[in-house]
């Protein structure tokens, strides 16, 4: 009977050595030409840049994912949609329609404006200047960031190869039936990949950002649709039109307005 068994342990020694090796295939795969290509993967995110920064108008859907993890370990997605039109430098209206808000974001280059659609209230706060100062002020003076709005910025290449220290252009992949160029980075606090489309209109189509501090990694990502420039996009005048019965507040007031409701807040959870 032992003689029997040989040749089974030697083929599960050789399934097992033969997946070793075909798992050192794909890291090899995945790390030497990699590096080889770094230079290009940069080029090709500096041309969605460029792109980005010479368009004075823009109008997209957007779909996002957001992964949050809770105290005992269990991972959850959000999910939310909305719309951006934006018009270069100063102007944008956002909508954002998820489980748990239903916001809309208006910008005229003076006053920001945010209505919580489903209590019909909203806020008012002055912020002149551009749309860079607008999600800097945002981000330090309100703590509000806007997750993903790096893709809006003038200049989208330096904010996000900020503290990179590892590039990969990792070929070609397919969103929403659009083909394109596949990039990978790191940083410091996070891994984050890109989708451009390849053409002569590289727009973002997938922005995928994951937490490398945070418990099982969560990731935050963006899927754009619809996109639209120049002549193409609806004219909009980026004036704020309270509807019916709404009732103006003071920011502090304004809740549930963000991707993460409270309830997933207490203790870092997230």
């Amino acid at each position: 009977m032992k003689n029997d068994k040989q040749p089974f342990v030697g083929q599960a020694l050789f399934a097992s050595l033969a997946a070793s090796a075909a798992a050192l295939a794909v890291m090899v795969a995945l790390g030497e030409p990699a590096r080889a290509d770094e230079a290009e993967a940069k080029t090709m995110l500096k041309a969605m840049s460029d792109y980005l920064a010479a368009q004075t108008a823009i109008q997209f859907g957007y779909d996002t994912n957001l992964e949050i993890v809770t105290d005992d370990h269990q991972k959850f997605l959000l999910a939310s949609s909305g719309t951006i039109d934006l018009s270069r430098p100063d102007k944008v209206r956002a909508t954002r329609h998820g489980g748990f808000a239903n916001v809309e974001m208006v910008f005229d280059g003076k006053t920001l404006t945010l209505l919580g659609k489903d209590a019909n209230l909203y806020t008012q706060v002055d912020i002149p200047g551009t749309l860079d100062h607008l999600v800097d002020e945002l981000r330090d003076t309100y703590n509000r960031p806007v997750p993903g709005a790096d893709l809006l910025l003038s200049n989208v290449y330096d904010e996000l190869m900020r503290d990179v220290t590892d590039v990969k252009d990792l070929g070609s992949g397919v969103i929403g039936g659009t083909e394109c160029d596949h990039l990978a980075f790191r940083a410091k606090e996070v891994d984050w990949q890109i989708w451009i489309a390849q053409g002569d209109a590289p727009y973002p189509c997938r922005y995928v950002i994951t937490s490398k501090g945070v418990d099982q990694g969560p990731q935050y990502s963006v899927q754009i649709s619809g996109w639209k420039t120049g002549a193409d996009v609806a004219a909009d005048d980026f004036a704020f039109k309270a509807p019916d019965g709404a009732k103006q507040i003071d920011l502090k007031e304004l809740v549930d307005i963000d991707e993460l409701p409270t309830q997933f807040a207490p203790k870092g959870a997230q």
